[in-house]
């Protein structure tokens, strides 16, 4: 019997499904975290084989302690996962140093966590990447500014999500960030990026221990998750119906150049929304960043609703036989909206659910961890036609406030953009 240990199997919440179909697969499931067992969800609970509660997972000491006692209660930990972004260079050392070899090592974290370091690895792959410059003093960074122009995007250089992403339009604003970043962060890495005027388009793929694709998807964020944290914006995003074959080339190639193996993954590009001479033409796809874990928040059940498919399975099955016979069933295009708290909208959440009864997959409050990146109040539908979904997007965040309706009829200018031919 494998020995899978999960890290953090309770957050988010719905990632209990994988431990349940790892344990309905045979596996010896044992979950670490850091939350009172009494505590867990039942589902969770009975999904685990044995779970080790850690006063703290910040903690190395704790949980290396925690891992070595599985591995002397259970024998060797074949797997070590935590399917999330913030634990992933921890992973990462727990791996390497109980000699778990069927995940990435220490060794492997610059090129997948350090966006400057990416940039090799998409070239190599023949994706086209951002011109940047790695935050230093006014001088060079006013130097970059003056090749690339303004607007720039600062963020750290081995982050999380768009959190302390920064948009800089002017010298002024340059340097009332650096003063920031002296004063808050003096010793976190900045890059600094010449601004992309795109939409996100996303590869979302089970990688199989050959490097070999065996589920993909993909999906648009029309509006950036920058903009979204930043201007406390309403959240939107859909899982594409079909996967453009451009998006589909681009991140079986990265996957490759990156060297992914036995992993659920999550790699943004941009799509470029008008002409750039430094990166091309209108349409074509620029790299962005790769996550190697699946796309955040309850995106998975989206992909789930899009596909007619249960990919908690599919990676389980990946992790048990190496492949899956899972099937995948009819397309639709699923519809994530997060409202935010304190804006006036048109219709009610009432209303909605009545008007859209038949389309309603999940109804829910966002966990507040997740709230600044998706709102404070999600709706997810699925739609068998691009038309429906737009027109579901206008009816959930139409606003009654002059200010809020610029920002949505800027939103509907943006859905109208469509999408490229999928196949």
């Amino acid at each position: 019997m494998q020995n899978f240990i999960f890290i953090s199997p309770n957050f988010p919440t719905n990632y209990w499904q994988f431990c349940r179909e790892l344990k309905n697969n045979g596996l010896n499931v044992l979950g670490i975290g850091d939350q009172p067992y009494e505590e867990l969800k039942p589902e969770l609970k009975a999904s685990l084989n044995e779970y080790y509660k850690v006063n703290s997972l910040e903690n190395y000491d704790e949980v290396y302690r925690a891992v070595a006692f599985f591995a002397f209660k259970y024998g060797r930990i074949d797997w070590l996962e935590s399917n999330n972004e913030y634990w992933l260079e921890r992973d990462a050392a727990l791996r390497t140093d109980f000699h778990i070899t069927s995940g990435f090592q220490t060794s492997d974290m610059p090129r997948i966590k350090y966006k400057s370091k990416m940039k090799e690895y998409y070239q190599k792959a023949g994706i086209a990447t951002a011109r940047y410059h790695m935050v230093d003093d006014l001088a060079g960074c006013k130097a970059f500014v003056a090749q690339v122009g303004y607007p720039v995007v600062v963020k750290p250089d081995n982050g999380v999500g768009a959190s302390d992403t920064h948009r800089l339009s002017s010298d002024k604003e340059l340097e009332a960030f650096l003063a920031y970043k002296e004063k808050e962060h003096p010793d976190v890495a900045y890059i600094m990026e010449e601004f992309v005027r795109a939409e996100v388009n996303s590869y979302d793929a089970i990688i199989d221990a050959h490097g070999n694709p065996i589920f993909e998807a993909g999906n648009v964020s029309p509006v950036s998750i920058m903009d979204i944290v930043n201007n406390d914006d309403n959240s939107i995003y859909y899982i594409i119906k079909d996967l453009p074959e451009d998006t589909r080339a681009a991140g079986r190639a990265a996957v490759k150049s990156f060297g992914v193996k036995s992993r659920f993954v999550h790699f943004e590009f941009f799509r470029m929304t008008e002409d750039q001479a430094s990166m091309g033409k209108k349409g074509q796809i620029v790299a962005l960043e790769v996550n190697m874990r699946p796309c955040g928040g309850f995106t998975p059940d989206m992909i789930d609703f899009a596909r007619s498919t249960n990919v908690y399975k599919i990676w389980a099955d990946m992790i048990a036989f190496g492949g899956t016979d899972m099937p995948v069933g009819e397309h639709y295009y699923c519809a994530f909206a997060g409202r935010r708290d304190g804006k006036s909208f048109v219709y009610s959440h009432e209303q909605l659910m009545q008007k859209y009864q038949d389309n309603m997959r999940m109804v829910d409050r966002i966990p507040e961890a997740l709230s600044g990146a998706m709102g404070n109040q999600m709706y997810v539908a699925t739609f068998s036609t691009r038309d429906e979904m737009e027109k579901f997007y206008s009816d959930v965040l139409a606003v009654t406030d002059a200010t809020n309706a610029k920002v949505q009829a800027e939103l509907t200018k943006v859905l109208a953009l469509g999408e490229p031919e999928a196949v």
